[in-house]
């Protein structure tokens, strides 16, 4: 099974494409649901509010109701991860999720 993280805006999970809102909606998905992943709400939020920079109204929505059940300090995490994402910063990432190969 391999293992991909996305750690530069420009580059998609599987690929050389620039990631899209819909797939960086989907990394939500997966964490906030447990589909794949383990249920991490901090690791959801960063990708639903990263989706949401990308143009993804359904992750504004979603990013809403999952805040809803984090506490301010998970929030500041999840935001501090985003921008350090959008900066290339590897140095927090988030668990990536297990996929197929």
């Amino acid at each position: 099974m391999a293992r991909f993280e996305i750690l530069d805006s420009t580059m998609a999970p599987l690929g050389e494409r620039p990631a899209s809102g819909d797939m960086l909606f989907e990394l939500g998905m997966m964490y906030s649901v447990g589909r794949d992943a383990p249920v991490d709400l901090v690791s959801a939020h960063k990708w639903f509010n990263l989706a949401a920079v990308k143009g993804n109204t359904e992750a504004i929505r979603l990013r809403r109701e999952i805040a809803n059940q984090m506490s301010d300090a998970e929030i500041a995490v999840a935001q501090r991860a985003a921008r350090d994402w959008l900066r290339g910063n590897a140095g927090a990432p988030a668990p990536a999720p297990a996929m197929a190969a």
